[in-house]
Parts: structure tokens; C-alpha cells; sequence
């Protein structure tokens, strides 16, 4: 054997976790080129990974993998192999980073924009997930669907893991569910993220003027920011802070409502991995310290957390996606018809209510573009649309519009999950 053939030999042969290390940032490199590519100014961005993870979580199920040597490690033949754990893992990280980072940009702004805005955004995300919840409730009324189908669908198209949960505590066929959330994810995801790049070329918006206008007026150095100058750091760069944000997220985000007279034996409702870290991280960066500990995080530290998060999340779900589509779908009794159905009814329930909002914002509303946009990704619960956003946009302020929807359309879209499993 030449010292070449030895060479990959050697690193084809590592350990599970290696392989699914190596094989993230593989997509990770192919994705962020894919997402380059630009035609007539609308591009992937970093949803160039997630396209690239959907084709490798395909790849990974191929039966052929398993026959080439070099190769088999990457071989997934189900859900409850170590592999798809280990990209599932990776996945909440990155979501648990992306979301954390979010609520720590936006929070100094996020009370002040919340007060103006209010009467907007909390009708705003009411009327996104009410329009979504709809149309599920119409497609499952069609002989041959039903609620469990449209249920996953609509978990789905809003690509809401909270909302998938809560559709399979309910169902009657949790398979269904699955089979519904696998076929509608991918055009959740692109459908939202091409909204938010084609919105302002559609409108030829300027978008230094349209950063000015959700930056607002500056504004002095307040009492509180120096006070923190006189606070107790751990580190200089906030990393302590930052995993304590974390850790309170998650210990937040594991509290559980029961939902039924079932109690916690039935459906319940948590604010999960993404609501939690969101806001205790919103909490801690609007008031800057916990008694005289600094639990401020530098600007640097989150930007590059943000970036790294969203990847890692684009990556971890886009291969879970490949891998779950290509399960449900081999094991579906209902023929491709359903699989149709289920694509156009995700659709549907994606493109119809970032429509509606956008309309209703701008026009009833009066909200600024950004800001417009900026709480359509939060309405529609969708994370990587907002990295996308602030990409376009060149402003991190987008992230306080994202934060002021995200928790009333997160709420309503589990319980309305709940209501259409438990009575339709």
C-alpha cells in the first residue's frame, strides 16, 4: 500500500466522532461555496450548508456506502445510530449558540423596541402561525390526509421542532407526523431565507438608508452601561458569561406545562433549547450584570458565536433532514401522491403566511423594512432566515424584531399543534 492509500486509510479509519466532525466541516466548506453562488443577486447563503447536509444525509443512507471500505464509516442505516446522534448533537449546539448570541445582540435594544412596537409585533406573530394553522387545518380536512399528516407539515414549513414535538405527543400515527415534518423542512428553510433577499430588490429598497432607520438616534451612555464599568468580570471577553446565559436557558427552556388533563403523561409545553437560552440571553444582555458580576458578552465574541452557531445547526439538521426524508419516505405505505401532497401543502403553509405578514406590516402596521423582515423570520420561527437577514441587511439590529415575534408565534404554533392533533 503507497503512502497516499495509507493516508486515507488511516483517516477513514478514525472513530465515529471523528468521522462526524470531519464530515460536518466538509459540508460546512462545500456549503459556504455553494452559497456564494449568486444568480441575479439571490443566493444561498449560509443555507448553502443546509442544501449540502440534506444531499450528504442522503448520501449517508445509500446502501452502496456500506460495500466501500474507505467509506463505510459514514454509512447511516437509521435514526438510532451513533452517527445520527452525533449530527443531532451537533445540531443543538449550533442552535443553542445561534439563539444565545441573538438574545444577547438584541437585548439592549429589545425592551425599548418591544414598548414601540408592541401593537405590532405581538398581532404580527399571532397572525403568521393563525394563517399557517389554517391552511393545516384545510389540508387536513382532505380525505386521505388527515391531521396527523398536515400536523408534521406544518411543523415543517415553519420549521419548528417545539411544534413536532407537540404533533407527535397527539398523534394517532406519529409516523405520519414525521413523514410530514421530513417533506415540507427543506422548502421551510429556502422558502423563508429567498423571501428575505428578494423582498428589498423586489422594492429597490437603499439599504443604508433602511440600516439608519431601525438603528434609530444614538444615544448617550446610560447610568446602567456605567455602572458595568465598575463591575467584577471573570474574563475579558465574556466567555463565562455566555455559558452561564446557556446553562440558565436550558434549565429554562426544560420546564414543562402540561397542556391536557393528562398532565405531564400528555402533551406539554416547553420553551425547549431555542425559547429558553433566547431569553435568559435577552434578560442578561438588556440589564448587563447579576449583582456586581459583569455578565456582558463582547460584540466580537458574538458575532463569531452567531456565525459558527447558525452553521453548525445548518449542518447537524440538514443532514438529520436527509437521513429522516429518506426513512419516512421508504417507509410510507401512501404511494408519491402523498409525498406531492405533502410538498405542496408545505408550500403552501410557508409562502402564504410570509405574504400575508409582509402585507399586513407594511401596510397596516407601518413597519419599516427591516424591521418588517426582521420580525417575519421570528413569526415564522425560522433561524436560519434571521442569520440570512442580518447578512442582507448588514445589521445586527435586525435581531430585536426576530426576538419580539419569535415567543408569540413559538406558543401559539405548539398549542395550535396540540389543538389540531387532539380535535381535528
Amino acid at each position: 500500500m503507497g503512502p497516499i492509500a495509507q493516508f486515507f486509510n488511516g483517516l477513514f479509519s478514525m472513530g465515529g466522532t471523528a468521522v462526524v466532525l470531519a464530515g460536518t466541516f466538509l459540508i460546512c466548506f462545500i456549503g459556504y461555496a455553494l452559497g456564494r453562488i449568486k444568480i441575479k443577486g439571490i443566493s444561498l447563503g449560509d443555507s448553502g450548508v443546509f442544501i449540502v447536509a440534506l444531499l450528504f444525509g442522503w448520501l449517508f443512507t445509500l446502501p452502496v456506502l456500506k460495500e466501500l471500505p474507505i467509506l463505510s464509516r459514514f454509512y447511516i442505516s437509521g435514526s438510532a445510530t451513533t452517527a445520527f446522534a452525533n449530527y443531532k448533537f451537533i445540531q443543538t449546539v449550533g442552535l443553542v449558540l445561534f439563539v444565545t448570541s441573538v438574545g444577547y445582540i438584541a437585548g439592549p435594544r429589545f425592551f425599548k423596541n418591544l414598548k414601540k412596537n408592541a401593537k405590532s409585533y405581538v398581532p404580527l406573530g399571532a397572525i403568521i402561525i393563525t394563517v399557517g394553522v389554517a391552511i393545516a387545518v384545510l389540508f387536513a380536512l382532505i380525505p386521505g390526509i388527515g391531521a396527523d399528516f398536515s400536523n408534521g407539515i406544518l411543523s415543517g414549513a415553519l420549521t419548528s421542532t417545539p411544534a413536532f414535538s407537540a404533533a407527535q405527543e397527539v398523534a394517532e400515527n406519529s409516523g405520519l407526523v414525521s413523514l410530514g415534518h421530513a417533506i415540507a423542512y427543506p422548502f421551510g428553510v429556502i422558502g423563508v431565507v429567498v423571501f428575505v433577499q428578494l423582498m428589498p430588490k423586489l422594492l429597490k429598497a437603499d439599504m443604508a438608508h433602511e440600516r439608519e432607520l431601525i438603528k434609530g438616534s444614538p444615544k448617550a451612555e446610560s447610568s446602567s452601561e456605567k455602572k458595568t464599568k465598575k463591575l467584577f468580570s471573570l474574563e475579558e471577553h465574556g466567555f463565562a458569561a455566555f455559558g452561564l446565559a446557556v446553562v440558565l436557558g436550558i434549565l429554562l427552556g426544560s420546564i414543562k406545562i402540561p397542556l391536557t388533563a393528562a398532565g405531564f403523561n400528555g402533551a406539554c409545553f416547553s420553551l425547549g433549547n431555542t425559547g429558553g437560552p433566547l431569553i435568559v440571553a435577552l434578560v442578561l444582555g438588556h440589564f448587563g450584570h447579576i449583582g456586581r458580576l459583569n455578565v456582558k458578552v463582547s460584540d466580537h465574541m458574538l458575532k463569531i458565536f452567531r456565525e459558527f452557531g447558525l452553521i453548525l445547526f445548518l449542518a447537524g439538521a440538514g443532514v438529520e433532514g436527509g437521513v429522516e426524508l429518506v426513512a419516512q419516505v421508504s417507509a410510507s405505505t401512501y404511494g408519491p401522491m402523498i409525498i406531492l401532497y405533502g410538498f405542496i401543502a408545505g408550500a403552501v403553509m410557508t409562502v402564504v403566511p410570509l405574504i400575508v405578514g409582509f402585507i399586513l406590516a407594511k401596510k397596516v402596521f407601518k413597519l419599516q423594512l427591516l424591521n418588517n423582515l426582521g420580525s417575519l423570520t421570528g413569526g415564522m420561527t425560522s433561524t436560519p432566515a434571521l442569520g440570512t437577514l442580518i447578512g442582507v441587511s448588514g445589521s445586527d439590529d435586525v435581531a430585536a424584531a426576530y426576538a419580539s415575534t419569535y415567543p408569540v408565534a413559538l406558543v401559539l404554533v405548539v398549542l395550535a399543534s396540540n389543538l389540531i392533533g387532539t380535535f381535528i
